[in-house]
């Protein structure tokens, strides 16, 4: 599955321990990664500076259900229950 275009959704949703160029201390849950363009892309997308965990991300149904709004409810659901309790 290829990232569906406009979407973002898993540079939104999720938390990102990891530093990221223009947020050192990663980012929290919910928030929109800095890197994520205009037409939510990712700047890093291919490059060394990229996180980690982003590049280990994979886009599958399970994941990004059939439209951005699932992307979104889906990975906050998954964000949620991995957190720490």
């Amino acid at each position: 599955m290829d990232c569906r275009a406009g979407c973002g959704a898993c540079c939104i949703a999720p938390s990102i321990s990891s530093p990221i160029p223009g947020m050192p201390n990663g980012k929290p849950a919910g928030v929109r990664c800095i890197q994520l363009d205009e037409t939510n892309r990712c700047k890093l997308f291919g490059k060394p500076e990229r996180p980690e965990v982003c590049r280990r991300l994979k886009p599958e149904p399970a994941m990004c259900g059939a439209n951005r709004d699932e992307a979104l409810a889906i990975l906050t659901r998954m964000e949620i229950a991995s957190a720490p309790r």
